[in-house]
This record gives structure tokens, sequence and C-alpha cells, in this order.
């Protein structure tokens, strides 16, 4: 990273704070769930679907805003992006009923659905090869980097501002604009493709590569329940099964958000040694002993540890893949295959919070048990299909162009 330019760094870290404030307004939201409830008086199970139709859309917003980056090119586009769902975030704040805010939830989740593909396509295009693995670490670590902030905030901010305050301080991403616009230089990939006039079609490519596309889905099926199995319901947890006061909910939360960008930026950099597969199956592996302790175990102490072991497992697996997905798919594609793929799996997943949540109210409130469920077999899931797929990188060598 010391050896990049200038112009690679700045956009190093725009697409780190790019996907860092889409997840800071995403898990906002996670921290509210019980208040928003009770506000609009509606069952946890029922807010939940906040959770569901944000995420259920995302691959929406991936196909338009990652079309639009292939025709239009990556900086201008990802500008966009980040106007939209920062005002659909701020427009949250002010929703009247429960039904409105539904509507916006997934108005947001639409304009969330891009960030990933778009911001990622110009960090792997415009950084040097051989660091595409600690980037690929990096970018990925900008989603629990933003839980993190969300975590701060909400134990800062929440009971001074209240909910609706909450979803104004999401409306902070709109400041990166200018930043982008006057330091962030145009993927040198996008630039050189459209000089030679290279097709982007959608269409021939899912029709060529449709097995490939199916696994992808697949795989990103099983990520996205991975974390959001891990994530999305945690607070909840935390507040309603332990009783604990939002100071201790938010540090037990930036704990586990300081580990998983600590694993993350490990195993995305472990992979440019060992390669890409045995990277992402170690990292699934190990958060399997972890399960007691994170659900089961009594007591801040022992949650918060256990907490901060899983996580660091989770987005350790997680953050090969932007790399590795960028590696799987033509190049001409990277803005919008990648993304798309990644979100028709957050499609998949995205009945997880709900499904949780019903879990645990068959089971007596158990929030433990619903969410060791689900981790437990989508880590072996992750293991078996990450086994079958194709390696792109080892011995510190592309395999993959």
């Amino acid at each position: 990273m010391l050896d990049w330019s200038p112009q690679q760094r700045h956009v190093a870290i725009a697409c780190f704070l790019s996907w860092t404030l889409d997840a800071f307004d995403f898990f906002v939201l996670v921290f509210l769930l019980s208040d928003i409830a009770v506000a609009f008086d509606v069952s946890m199970e029922k807010m939940t679907l906040a959770i569901l139709l944000t995420l259920a859309v995302r691959p929406i917003g991936a196909l338009i805003f990652g079309r639009a980056a292939e025709k239009y090119g990556r900086k201008p586009i990802l500008m966009v992006n980040i106007l939209f769902f920062s005002v659909f975030e701020l427009l949250s704040a002010a929703a009247p009923s429960f039904a409105i805010f539904l509507v916006l939830r997934v108005i947001y989740g639409v304009a969330m659905g891009g960030i990933w593909g778009v911001a990622s396509s110009l960090s792997m295009e415009s950084i040097p090869d051989r660091s595409r693995g600690l980037m690929s670490g990096i970018f990925q670590a900008g989603y629990p980097f933003g839980y993190l902030l969300a975590a701060v905030a909400y134990g800062v901010l929440f009971e001074v501002i209240g909910w609706r305050g909450m979803f104004v301080v999401g409306a902070i991403p709109i400041l990166l604009l200018p930043f982008i616009y006057f330091k962030v230089p145009e993927s040198p990939v996008w630039l050189s493709a459209r000089a030679r006039k290279e097709s982007s079609a959608l269409l021939p490519v899912l029709k060529t590569h449709w097995k490939l596309c199916v696994y992808l889905v697949l795989l990103m099926a099983a990520f996205n329940f991975f974390s959001h199995g891990t994530q999305d319901l945690y607070p909840t947890f935390l507040k309603n099964q332990h009783g604990f006061d939002p100071h201790m909910i938010s540090l037990i939360a930036i704990s586990y958000n300081i580990a998983s960008i600590i694993g993350g930026v490990f195993f995305g950099a472990l992979s440019e040694r060992i390669g890409r597969k045995k990277a992402i199956i170690i990292a699934a592996l190990l958060s399997l002993p972890v399960l007691p302790l994170w659900a089961f175990a009594g007591g801040s102490l022992a949650l918060g540890v256990g907490a901060f072991l899983m996580q660091f497992m989770v987005q350790g697996a997680w953050g090969v893949i932007p790399t590795y997905l960028n590696e799987l798919v033509p190049a001409n594609t990277r803005a919008v295959l990648p993304g798309f793929v990644y979100q028709l799996g957050n499609l998949i997943a995205s009945v997880n919070a709900t499904l949780q949540a019903s879990i645990a109210e068959s089971h007596g409130g158990d929030y433990g048990f619903a969410m060791a469920i689900v981790a437990g077999t989508v880590a072996i899931v992750i293991c078996i299909l990450v086994y079958m797929g194709k390696e792109v990188r080892a011995h510190g060598k592309n395999l993959v162009a």
C-alpha cells in the first residue's frame, strides 16, 4: 500500500468510505428496531420486514447502478448512488406511519444495492494487481466499520436525539461527494474499455456464464446469511434476552466490529499467500467452535468475547469476497455482475431477520438459539460451496486475469 500512487490511495479511501457510510445507514435501523416497533405499535416480527424489504430490493439497485456504471463510468454513478441512499435515509426520519416507513426503506434499499458493485469494481480496477487481496480486505472492512460507527452513534446520541434523529445523522454520506469529485480518478480499466469500444452487455454474459452466475448467487446467499445471521438481531438479542442498556450494547457492538475490521484485512491479505479458497474456508470453519460462547454465554464479558471472535471469522471470510468475485467474472462486467449476484444472494437471505425472529418466538424468545442454528448451518454450507468453486489465486500468482 505504501507504493500506491496518491490517486490510488484516494480511490481506496473513497471506496472504503462509500461502503462504510452505506453500511452505517443500514445498521442504524438494526439498533432501532425495537424502538421503532414501539413507536408504530407493531410486533418485532413485523418490524423485521423493514430489514427484509431493504435487502430484498437491493438486486434492483445493483442492476440499475451497475449497468449505468458500465455505460457512464464508475465515478459519476458512485456519486449519484451516494446521493440517493443519503436522501432516502433522511426521509426515513420523517415517516409518519409504519407503511410509509416501509416504502421509504424499500426505495433506500434500491439505492443501497448499487454501492457494493460500483465501489468494489472501481477499487479493484484502480489498485495494483499484487494488492487486490489487501484492498479486498480493506474495502470489505468498510461494512463492519459502518456498523461500528452506527454503534457509537447509537450509544452516544440515541438517548438525546431519539430514533428519528438517528436517521437524520444518516445523511452524513453526502459530505463524501466533494472528495470523490475532486480527488478520485475514473477507473483505468473502464477508460481503456471505452477507448476500445468494448461491449458490456449483461445478457450475453449471463447466457455464456450461467453456471458461474448460479454458483455465485448461491455462494452470496450463504455469505449474506452468515453476516446478517450473526449481526442483524444481535443488538435485539442483547437488549431483549439479556436486558443490556444502550451503552453496554454499544460497547459490545464496537468491540465485535473492531474484530470484523481486523479479520477482514487479515484474511484478505492472507488470501494473497495461501489462495482465496483456503482463506475463506479457514475463517468459516473457525467460526464453529465460537458458537457456544457467542450465542449461549451469560454476562457481558463472555458475550463480548464471543461476539469479538465470531465477527473476526465472519468478516474474515467476507474480506476475501470483493477480489474473489472480481477475479472470477469477465473484466467488462465487473461493475454490474459481482454486485448483481451479491445482491441476488442478499435477496435470498433477506428472510433472515424474520426467520430468526420467528424461530426465537417459537422457542420462548431464545434469540441465541435462532442465531446459532443459522450461523452454524451456513458456515458449513460456505465451506462446501467454496471447496467446489474455482481457485483464482494460489501461491502468490493470479490464475484469472
